[in-house]
């Protein structure tokens, strides 16, 4: 497989497992970050190409469209996958750049990134586009409230994005992912959840790449992947 991939949030977690991923099964793949020496670190170990970018910035949204035009002349898979908590708290302790901050990072990032995308894709009339979730978009917990707002944001605006893109034979999908073993909680000054969970990078890394090779006709709209020690009564 010689595919285009590009994947935001590329330099730890879910985007640097599914780099390697994509790239051991022969892929051309562009990892993003804010971190350059993280991004770097990252894309020795995966093979990716780096590319430094912040998902909440258009120009280097722009800037990351031209280049990919410029190296490869098409894209296969957009993979929006950076995010983060910012931080964990209750609503009334939350400052307004708390808020801000977490908004633009998980849903505003998303939205630019489609945006700047979508004509390549219009004009190829093929492609996949895959959006980042959480299951936070479907449960609630206390001190989540505001990530998960963008969440159920991301969630939306794929399945809006959906019917403007499916026409033209471009494949959009939501993956919800639960808690997984990544740098998530440490980034975010968050230590409610305790022990590790049993989702890892890799697990998820795995799901992306299966629903991506499906057959180009195959469409799935929206899965949600859950470690089994992590379990919400009722659903």
């Amino acid at each position: 497989m010689n595919d285009i991939i590009l994947i935001t949030g590329g330099s730890s977690g879910y985007g640097k497992a599914t780099a390697k991923k994509f790239a051991d099964a022969g892929c051309r793949v562009i990892i993003t970050g804010r971190n350059e020496a993280a991004l770097a670190s990252a894309a020795n170990e995966t093979g990716a190409v780096p590319f430094r970018a912040d998902v909440t910035s258009p120009e280097d949204w722009a800037a990351l469209r031209k280049f990919t035009a410029e190296k490869y002349g098409r894209i296969d898979l957009l993979l929006n996958n950076a995010g983060g908590g910012v931080a964990i708290k209750d609503t009334a302790d939350l400052s307004v750049s708390d808020i801000d901050r977490t908004v633009m990072l998980n849903l505003n990032g998303t939205i630019y990134g489609c945006r700047e995308f979508a004509p390549m894709f219009l004009s190829q009339k093929s492609g996949t586009i895959m959006n980042i979730s959480s299951v936070c978009a479907k449960q609630a917990w206390p001190g989540w409230s505001v990530y998960a707002a963008a969440k159920w944001g991301v969630l939306g605006f794929t399945k809006g994005l959906t019917a403007e893109l499916a026409p033209n034979g471009i494949r959009v999908t939501c993956l919800v992912p639960g808690a997984g073993d990544t740098a998530f909680d440490a980034n975010a000054n968050f230590a409610g959840r305790g022990s590790v969970p049993g989702l890892k990078a890799e697990h998820i890394a795995d799901t992306i790449y299966n629903i991506y090779t499906l057959p180009k006709n195959v469409w799935i709209e929206e899965a949600t992947v859950w470690g089994i020690d992590q379990v919400v009564i009722p659903l």
